[in-house]
């Protein structure tokens, strides 16, 4: 009897302390960990901003080369007709420098005439026609007629406009145009060389279109 009562005992003590341990270890399982603090990272130097780079001027011209000082800076736009011409860059060469033979060389601008035969100079220019009429604008084979003209003294009159052989198939040709053709409200961006073979005095820009005119001096007289 004795021998009962003490095994029951023992059963039951043993009984307790497995819950008691299974309770202790689920407690400590559902306790949310302490996180520990860390070292916070040494921060980065901020970096020096790089200064901004100055953008380099476009070269529109070498007219100061010649004497000439401009009172208008190009780009310079007539209007007349429903017809604008703005010269964008104005560039002048001696007709036997590289850089002129190189571009006669590579436009064929290989026959001369009219007013100037003997070239002294070779003028290279950057324009943009736009069509702002509501009609066809163009230069073709059977409309040459100039429209524009830039004059430089008035000994020399007009400079002589020479025209790329290598081109002449070429319709609006952004290079160097030959032959061009304009819808209404379309614009034109290409070169166009000169001849001239007397002293710069000044540069006048004239268009005569449709009846109207304009004209804008870039360089007033140095007479």
């Amino acid at each position: 009897m004795k021998k009962t009562i003490v095994r029951a005992a023992l059963t039951t003590t043993m009984l307790f302390s497995m819950v008691l341990g299974q309770n202790v270890i689920t407690n400590a399982a559902a306790v949310t960990p302490v996180a520990t603090a860390t070292s916070t990272a040494t921060a980065k130097p901020t970096a020096t901003a790089k200064p901004t780079a100055t953008p380099v001027p476009i070269m529109r011209d070498n007219l100061s080369k010649y004497g000439l000082k401009k009172d208008l800076e190009l780009p310079v736009t007539v209007t007349a007709g429903g017809l604008s011409y703005t010269l964008e860059k104005f560039m002048i060469y001696d007709f036997k420098s590289k850089d002129a033979q190189n571009l006669v060389k590579q436009f064929k601008y290989d026959s001369f005439g009219g007013m100037v035969s003997n070239p002294k100079h070779f003028i290279w220019t950057k324009i943009t026609i736009k069509n702002n009429s509501n009609k066809i604008v163009k230069r073709s084979l059977n409309d040459q007629k100039d429209k524009w003209s830039l004059t430089l003294s008035s000994s020399g009159g007009r400079i002589d406009a020479i025209w790329p052989k290598a081109n002449v198939e070429k319709l609006n040709n952004k290079d160097a145009f030959y032959y061009y053709s304009l819808k209404p409200g379309e614009q034109l961006t290409t070169y166009q060389a000169f001849l001239y073979d007397q002293d710069f005095k000044y540069l006048v820009i004239r268009l005569f279109h449709e009846g109207g005119f304009d004209e804008k001096f870039v360089v007033n007289s140095q007479e």
